[in-house]
């Protein structure tokens, strides 16, 4: 999912590197019929971007899960959850 946020942000000429871009990932492993399943995956992202990028920024979040084929392939069976903050930089 970050790299396809990556490429989203770029597409919009926004920098991911150096340390423009992070993400903080958790997951839930719970016992389903007996045996230790993955039922959640949480992502976190920080998004840094230069003044006057922040709405291009929030769009390319509010859109980048549905063209992952990462995210598409797993919220079949797991619950894909994401937030994440845009901050414009000085």
């Amino acid at each position: 999912m970050t790299g396809t946020l990556a490429g989203a942000l770029a597409a919009r000429k926004i920098p991911t590197q150096p340390d423009k871009l992070q993400a903080e990932v958790e997951g839930t492993i719970e016992n389903v019929d007996g045996r230790p399943l993955i039922t959640r995956i949480r992502v976190r992202y920080s998004v840094k971007v230069p003044k006057g990028k922040r709405e291009e920024a929030e769009r390319a979040m509010a859109v980048h899960e549905k063209g992952c084929p990462a995210a598409e392939s797993v919220k079949r069976g797991i619950q894909v959850e994401w937030s994440g903050t845009v901050e414009e930089e000085g």
